[in-house]
């Protein structure tokens, strides 16, 4: 692991920043450019101490801050430290969950998003020269693991949002994949609250319209396969729209809820 320290330049602006920012700012930097990679440790706080030569209460404040980022989490016990996390999707949609949540945003308002950004995913997906190579074999797996498991509903439906997720990283845009990505990551911590409560409820889709879904991604994933783009793009369309239906039929008002990254990717594990 790379030597933690700041230089001399920054040192030089500590009377004129707040020291935890710029304590923040390096560790950030570290992460982002690879220094510290996904699952690294932290050295005890001691140790970033004497390295950063700032106070215990300036670190545990840097630390904090990065952690609402989601790039590092703090074990607290006999196993403390800091564990390092690469930027993922889970902390940009915590970020637009907030924007969206401070501005009172109806969840329907997500669900139209998706449903005219994710068909585009999908029509990409369908014009790439690989797509057999990698994303077909994992479309199917997907659709065979919703088949095995049709019977749990909850379960069902996370195998059902990797499925999403597959043809959204398989569009090969990486702006797509980390605006869409993040939408549908704040999209799914609902899709699966919905899934919980209502097998709670014994109001789950049944099973024929379980089948109806896996046979939509079966159909779509031959689409995909077979380069329709506009076919595929209609399909995804008119999927999402249904999926909408269901999720928002219990409350068309509901407002998104904001989950942080730890939240949001212990959900998506």
């Amino acid at each position: 692991m790379t030597t933690l320290g700041i230089g001399p330049e920054a040192r030089r602006r500590l009377s004129t920043r707040r020291i935890a920012e710029i304590v923040a700012d390096e560790l950030r930097r570290q992460i982002i450019d690879g220094e510290l990679a996904d699952g690294d440790v932290l050295p005890r706080q001691e140790v970033l101490v004497e390295q950063f030569n700032v106070s215990l209460v300036s670190l545990r404040e840097a630390l904090r801050i990065l952690e609402t980022e989601g790039l590092v989490s703090v074990r607290r016990g006999n196993r403390g430290g800091a564990v390092v996390h690469a930027p993922a999707k889970a902390s940009a949609a915590y970020m637009l969950g907030l924007l969206l949540q401070s501005d009172y945003v109806r969840l329907a308002d997500l669900g139209m998003a998706l449903q005219e950004l994710e068909p585009m995913c999908a029509a990409l997906a369908a014009r790439r020269p690989d797509r057999a190579d990698m994303l077909i074999p994992e479309l199917r797996r997907i659709n065979d693991s919703m088949a095995a498991h049709i019977d749990d509903g909850e379960r069902f439906t996370e195998i059902g949002r990797q499925f999403h997720d597959a043809v959204v990283r398989g569009c090969g845009n990486h702006t797509m994949i980390a605006v869409v990505g993040s939408l549908e990551t704040l999209w799914n911590s609902h899709l699966q609250q919905w899934a919980h409560e209502t097998t709670a409820r014994g109001e789950y889709p049944s099973l024929r319209q379980r089948r109806t879904g896996l046979t939509t991604h079966i159909r779509l994933t031959e689409t995909i396969e077979a380069g329709d783009a506009d076919r595929a793009r209609r399909q995804v369309a008119k999927h999402l729209a249904d999926t909408r239906t269901y999720v928002l039929s219990g409350d068309p008002e509901q407002r998104i809820l904001a989950l942080s990254p730890q939240a949001l990717s212990t959900r998506h594990r």
